[in-house]
């Protein structure tokens, strides 16, 4: 998503905090982003930054809450366009991933605070933790409700099959083994899917 910030805009400035650090997170890296820039990229300053948020860990963790919240809106889109369908919620949010990984700036901002954040008490870890069983539980959730046998299994494979293509768009870029990725996907769904009918 491209945010122009020199447009006059009625967000409140803990929102355009929020966003320019996103912005800058993504593009720069978290430890390489400093409050001043995001400061100034928010069209504010450093006092006002610090009235909405005692530190940088703490906008940080926001930021990642702000992303976890987005990921319930993308589920909910999804429900709304296959209602009572599970493979057809799943093909979906397989497409979906697979449109986004094909983007020139592809990053999934979990996975890349995740490294990033190698204190283990950073609070940003609890977040990502929450979030990634949180996702989790609503793919396997969602592999019972498409009636697969082996719904975790399935889940697992498909989540790993995410983070695997990430990586892979990371360093051998759109056109590498990621471009693949709806195709394995879809054919692991599809597999499961027959298994599961098979042994009925």
């Amino acid at each position: 998503m491209t945010t122009d910030f020199c447009k006059p805009s009625r967000r409140s400035p803990r929102d355009r905090i929020v966003e320019a650090a996103r912005d800058l997170f993504r593009r720069r890296g978290i430890r390489g982003t400093g409050v001043d820039a995001i400061a100034d990229a928010a069209e504010s300053n450093k006092m006002t930054l610090y009235r909405h948020f005692s530190s940088k860990d703490e906008l940080i963790v926001e930021c990642l809450r702000h992303a976890g919240m987005e990921m319930d809106g993308f589920w909910r889109e999804l429900e709304d366009q296959h209602p009572g369908d599970g493979i057809g919620q799943l093909r979906a949010w397989v497409r979906r991933i697979a449109e986004h990984l094909g983007e020139d700036k592809c990053q999934c901002e979990m996975m890349s605070a995740a490294v990033q954040l190698t204190d283990e008490d950073h609070p940003g870890r609890e977040v990502i933790r929450l979030f990634k069983d949180a996702q989790r539980d609503r793919v396997v959730e969602l592999c019972r409700r498409a009636g697969i046998a082996d719904a975790e299994l399935l889940g697992d494979t498909l989540l790993l099959l995410i983070d695997g293509a990430r990586a892979a768009q990371q360093s051998s870029g759109a056109e590498g083994p990621s471009a693949r990725f709806a195709e394995i996907a879809d054919a692991a769904i599809l597999s499961f899917a027959g298994n599961s009918t098979a042994s009925k």
